[in-house]
């Protein structure tokens, strides 16, 4: 399935990035948030050459040192258009550093510092301005991009990198940053909390989910264009069936259609639900296994649709005290398994609860 949607986010995150603001997009898991910044950013290239975007994904990032590599590598990459300019743009901009430039029989280049981590600890001004400095240079803008920002919070250190990325970033006139991950808690302290140095860095974009009416349009149409048929109304069920969840929303859309010789019915979309279920209920027996006995029971109470939770209410699920009910509400949020906003309680991926509902419990 392809991307769909999300015309008004779209719109919205161009003109930040025209602008040059700076942006962070929070939501739940798989709800599109890469997707939206890559079609954002390929459309504005496509109509302004002097923009140029830099796509960057530090999930597997876990030290400063790592950052800096990555950070200074996505930079040069983004801004070069032939291996040539690449090598002499990081001659020119990180001379202290003494970068190497070096090439793989495919062409791919790599590059590597010659520097030891002490001496860029003491100076890392030459990365974290990098950007800044090539934008100025070249007379262009640059946006860039960083997925799973998040991952910056379990740096050793993390706090005192977090000042230090905000002193530079916040003084660049001619880069926008836009920050985004996958862990919706850990986003929401680093940039909502007034304590922490990325509070009120730019503006926070918070991602909803997209229509029934919408996914109904854009499922029929793609049945459509592959000469298969499904009407509005069951392609408008798919979506409904899984919560509107992006990226479950396009699994059972795929495994429908796979299992669509001419047209689609309910009892093929219901089949192919439960298939999607069995095939991740072993995941969902690990995630389980790792929650305490309280958690489980909370759970439970979510699904009954409890949300007062009086002294009965407790007792009844045995969780405990009510400062007990708060631990455990912070620990699955947490562990990304639920979403609280004002007094409503979500389990976030709607597979995993139709799989407690119907298998666990």
């Amino acid at each position: 399935m392809n991307f769909t949607d999300r015309e008004a986010e779209t719109a919205h995150l161009i003109r930040n990035f025209q602008s040059l603001i700076n942006t962070t997009i929070i939501s739940p898991r798989r709800w599109g948030k890469t997707s939206l910044v890559e079609s954002a950013a390929q459309k504005l290239m496509t109509n302004d050459a002097k923009i140029k975007v830099c796509l960057l994904d530090i999930f597997n990032v876990r030290t400063e040192t790592e950052f800096y590599e990555h950070f200074a590598k996505g930079i040069l990459k983004s801004t070069s258009s032939k291996w040539e300019e690449m090598a002499e743009n990081a001659k020119t901009f990180l001379s202290q550093l003494l970068p190497k430039i070096s090439f793989s029989p495919d062409n791919l280049s790599e590059i590597s510092f010659g520097v030891n981590w002490e001496a860029l600890q003491k100076s890392p001004d030459d990365i974290l301005n990098l950007a800044e400095n090539i934008a100025k240079a070249k007379n262009i803008s640059i946006v860039v991009c960083i997925d799973e920002f998040q991952a910056i919070g379990d740096f050793a250190e993390s706090l005192a990198f977090q000042r230090k990325l905000r002193a530079h970033w916040q003084h660049h006139h001619n880069v926008a940053y836009c920050l985004y991950g996958s862990k919706r808690s850990m986003l929401l302290d680093i940039f909502s909390n007034a304590a922490m140095p990325f509070y009120k860095f730019g503006d926070i974009m918070f991602l909803q989910k997209i229509d029934n009416a919408v996914w109904g349009k854009f499922i029929k149409k793609r049945f459509e264009d592959t000469n298969k048929k499904i009407s509005l109304e069951n392609a408008k069920y798919i979506a409904q069936l899984i919560d509107n969840h992006s990226y479950y929303v396009q699994q059972l859309a795929q495994q429908s259609w796979l299992r669509t010789g001419k047209t689609c019915s309910k009892a093929i979309i219901d089949n192919s639900l439960q298939g999607i279920k069995n095939q991740l209920s072993l995941l969902f027996v690990g995630l389980i296994e790792e929650l305490t006995a309280t958690q489980i029971n909370y759970l439970k109470a979510v699904l009954n649709n409890e949300t007062v939770f009086s002294q009965e209410i407790l007792q009844k699920y045995r969780l405990g005290t009510y400062a007990n009910l708060l631990r455990i509400k912070s620990a699955l949020v947490s562990k990304e398994i639920i979403d609280i906003q004002s007094k409503n309680v979500e389990i976030l991926d709607p597979i995993f609860k139709l799989w407690l509902r119907e298998d666990y419990f």
